[in-house]
């Protein structure tokens, strides 16, 4: 991972290093616009006009020089932009120091000193000086007005451009760390949801894993106790089991599953609880159609149910009933688990399934849930399950937030 994360950050460094084909014809284009813009400029000048009108005193400047001029003088510019760039990525560093700030000056200064000569050079070549032949031998003419306005702050002119040349390349480079650091937030924030779904996932997983034993510990008791008294009843019972068991091997890693597959989960687990009470139970489910795509916790019925049974049925001297109901109430789905059973005692502690199925309940739906015991009107107890009514699967990471 540690080698990984190297070769990302050259990849970003030489990123920021190479131009784009794109910004290099950006470059290139801009210096050729400002060429083309000057040379015309200077192409009208009224000094350079006024100059040729001084045919009786000096020989006109030629009007193309002061064109290629213009134009040598840009070139020379557009060519020293990708090693200005260059410079900046390598040596410019996240924070400016005094160091670095005098190390530019001080580049800057003799590159604006060269390109001055240069440019004066080719421009001696390109603009020659005018004959005044009023002016004694020996003595030094007047410069050329148009000259004149070349070179006097030449210098200055020639460092101010690298200053501008090297702040666009500090933003350029600013700019690009800017967009890789924003680019490798987004990854890592996609790879901690990724993890955070996975971990999500597994506690899930491992909240079941808690579960199963505990309804299959609490099955097989029932069976036992009617092996003698209704063998073929516990053939019946050890049937849906195994329709239980096949279930939670093949739905194992769904989370979530639709409404109508759940109440048939329940329903084989409800016959299972019908042979064993021996026809002393009654059991009411109360689902519309309309709600069979609803999404629930895969297995979420059958805990609420058990506990039913466990502390609240198993007790009853007369016929037990069980009424299980699902409903929509706006954006949620109601599901609810009513016995006739002696109801919750004031301080009883919730048993395993019911502290279960609260804890994954927080997993998948955070507060969006709830989760409440209480004793039913007219007698029992009531337990009513709301969770956020969908269709389609939602992400752990999402929900949680």
């Amino acid at each position: 991972e540690m080698t990984e994360t190297r070769h990302e950050s050259s990849d970003a460094g030489a990123s920021i290093t190479r131009l784009t084909t794109g910004e290099i014809v950006a470059i290139v284009a801009f210096w050729a616009f400002l060429a083309v813009l000057t040379a015309a400029g200077r192409l009208v000048d009224p000094r350079v006009a006024a100059l040729a009108a001084m045919r009786a005193v000096a020989r006109p400047e030629p009007a193309p020089g002061v064109a290629s001029a213009a134009l040598i003088e840009y070139a020379l510019w557009a060519a020293l932009t990708l090693p200005i760039f260059w410079m900046t990525r390598r040596f410019g560093g996240d924070r400016p120091t005094v160091a670095r700030v005098l190390a530019f000056l001080g580049i800057g200064i003799v590159l604006a000193l060269a390109a001055n000569a240069l440019l004066q050079a080719v421009s001696q070549r390109l603009l020659p000086p005018p004959v005044f032949p009023h002016i004694q031998p020996g003595r030094r003419p007047p410069a050329p007005p148009v000259r004149g306005l070349f070179f006097r702050y030449s210098f200055l002119y020639d460092f101010l451009v690298y200053v501008v040349v090297l702040a666009a390349g500090l933003a350029r480079n600013y700019f690009v760390r800017y967009q890789a650091r924003l680019e490798e937030a987004r990854r890592l924030q996609a790879e901690a949801a990724e993890l955070h779904a996975q971990l999500a996932d597994a506690r899930l997983n491992a909240l079941r894993a808690q579960l199963n034993p505990h309804f299959l510990f609490n099955t097989l008791n029932a069976i036992s106790t009617l092996v003698e008294q209704d063998p073929r009843g516990v053939r019946r019972m050890i049937a849906r089991l195994g329709d239980l068991l096949r279930h939670t091997l093949d739905e194992g890693g769904e989370q979530e599953i639709p409404l109508a597959r759940e109440l048939e989960m329940l329903r084989r687990y409800l016959d299972i609880m019908e042979v064993r009470f021996q026809g002393n139970l009654e059991v009411s489910i109360d689902a519309d159609v309309s709600l069979d795509d609803a999404l629930v916790p895969n297995l979420v019925l059958q805990p609420l149910v058990e506990n039913a049974f466990r502390h609240g049925l198993a007790n009853v001297q007369t016929t037990g009933r069980l009424a299980v109901r699902a409903a929509r109430d706006d954006g949620e789905l109601v599901l609810s688990v009513r016995d006739n059973g002696g109801g919750p005692a004031k301080d009883a502690r919730e048993g395993v399934g019911l502290t279960n199925t609260r804890a994954r309940l927080t997993q998948l739906y955070g507060g969006r849930q709830r989760l409440a015991l209480t004793a039913a009107d007219g007698g029992g107890a009531l337990v009513e399950l709301r969770l956020p009514y969908h269709t389609t699967p939602q992400r752990r990471s999402a929900v949680d937030a």
